[in-house]
């Protein structure tokens, strides 16, 4: 099991900026998926060297993760994008932060993604790295929103990790305001109903 996910005691709730959340998926579930998927990856690509590209901040986590469980050659390299600042719901209007440095013509991409919400982010990604031609572009999200996800994209996710309800999620990379990240598993707004659609 990756060092991140590793069994330690885990809280069944944690506070976040004055907000409780409970526990939704624990480290060994997470654990699991994650090498499912990456014994996916190796399985569709072998012979070929791919190369991972995380979606900062939110994807450090299950990249590396995702890595470790991934059996054939492969590299990495990240960018940064914003869409949710230090609200709970994604704004809708993507920017991009940082750009990959790695040169993609002729390679084989696979997008590492934390959370997909409207489908915006994912969109935007691919399109952009579709201008740099690579030989593929697939796409990899730990979570997918899929009643939040806008039809009208026509998005097409190559692997998913889990499929949630429309629910605010924080751990394992994901945020409230930059904070949570550290925690070891993912929780959710303790709450009966889910977040409205935004």
């Amino acid at each position: 099991m990756p060092p991140s996910v590793a069994s330690a005691p885990v809280a069944e709730t944690v506070v976040c900026r004055g907000e409780r959340f409970r526990l939704y998926l624990d480290p060994e579930t997470i654990a699991r998926r994650v090498e499912a998927i990456g014994r996916a990856i190796s399985e569709e690509y072998a012979g070929r060297r791919p190369i991972l590209i995380g979606v900062l901040n939110g994807a450090y986590m299950f990249l590396a993760d995702l890595m470790r469980s991934v059996t054939i050659d492969c590299e990495v390299d990240v960018l940064k994008l914003s869409s949710y600042g230090a609200e709970k719901v994604s704004s809708g209007a993507v920017t991009e932060l940082k750009k990959i440095d790695a040169e993609i013509e002729g390679r084989h991409v696979i997008v590492v993604e934390d959370i997909v919400d409207t489908g915006l982010s994912m969109q935007f990604i691919t399109d952009l790295l579709k201008e740099l031609k690579p030989a593929s572009v697939k796409t990899v999200t730990l979570l997918h929103k899929k009643a939040a996800t806008r039809p009208e994209l026509g998005l097409t996710l190559d692997y998913v990790g889990f499929e949630i309800d429309n629910l605010f999620v924080i751990g394992y990379g994901l945020d409230y305001g930059q904070l949570a990240r550290n925690l070891p598993a993912i929780y959710i707004l303790d709450e009966d109903e889910p977040l409205g659609e935004g």
